[in-house]
């Protein structure tokens, strides 16, 4: 029970990291502003807000869903994973610990998606935000993509969770943006404010969580490649 209620945390943990991170902040900040302006009222702009967190959540849900049950599905991927988990964790969790401390990037790796769809969606209305935060889900960014590839799915396969770590970190990506849809519907300058405090708490939040997880992994790699007891 302890060890689910800490990956429950932990995927919670890494949603938030992934959502308030730059890349998908700029995004979540710029899609949720437009969509409410073409929505009008303040408790539309509010619910706008909700459909584009879930249509973002669901897609990380769904994505994680289909990775882990494919991993899992494969008996001689999930024999290895259960034989040496530990050992590939350990420099998965460093790469990506050192992606978010901006120590390592991914190449060919971006945050756009298709402009022309995502101008349709953008003006359908509360319905189309949902769409809208389906795409921007799948446009990863380089940060994004480490703590999703890097940090979710690795706990979510040694966990042999299929469902719940990766809704637990869907729901952790829809949470910064509902605030952010409700301080946009109280005004723009609350929203401004809420921006430049995200900013400083992901900057040291990312900081420390990379941190960790480079230290998690070094300890791995030593004890379980290495052969170092410790």
């Amino acid at each position: 029970m302890t060890e689910i209620l800490a990956g429950v945390v932990s995927a919670l943990w890494l949603g938030i990291l992934t959502s308030i991170s730059p890349c998908p902040l700029a995004s979540n900040i710029a899609a949720v502003s437009y969509v409410g302006r073409r929505v009008g009222a303040p408790h539309r702009v509010l619910l706008a807000g909700v459909a584009y967190s879930l249509g973002r959540a669901l897609t990380y849900v769904l994505v994680g869903w289909l990775v882990v049950t494919s991993i899992l599905s494969v008996p001689g991927v999930s024999f290895f994973l259960q034989q040496r988990m530990n050992q590939v964790l350990g420099p998965v969790l460093i790469a990506a610990g050192l992606i978010m401390l901006g120590w390592l990037r991914l190449p060919g790796v971006n945050g756009h998606g298709s402009g022309a769809l995502e101008q349709r969606l953008a003006g359908a209305g509360i319905p189309g935000a949902a769409g809208l935060g389906a795409i921007f889900a799948l446009s990863f960014c380089p940060v994004s993509a480490g703590l999703f590839f890097g940090g979710l799915l690795p706990l979510a396969t040694a966990s042999h969770s299929k469902l719940l770590l990766p809704a637990s970190y869907g729901i952790g990506t829809g949470l910064p943006v509902v605030v952010l849809a409700a301080l946009l519907a109280l005004g723009v300058g609350s929203i401004g404010r809420a921006f430049d405090a995200l900013m400083r708490f992901e900057r040291v939040a990312m900081r420390v969580t990379g941190s960790v997880f480079v230290l998690a992994g070094t300890y791995l790699v030593l004890t379980h490649i290495v052969g170092f007891s410790i």
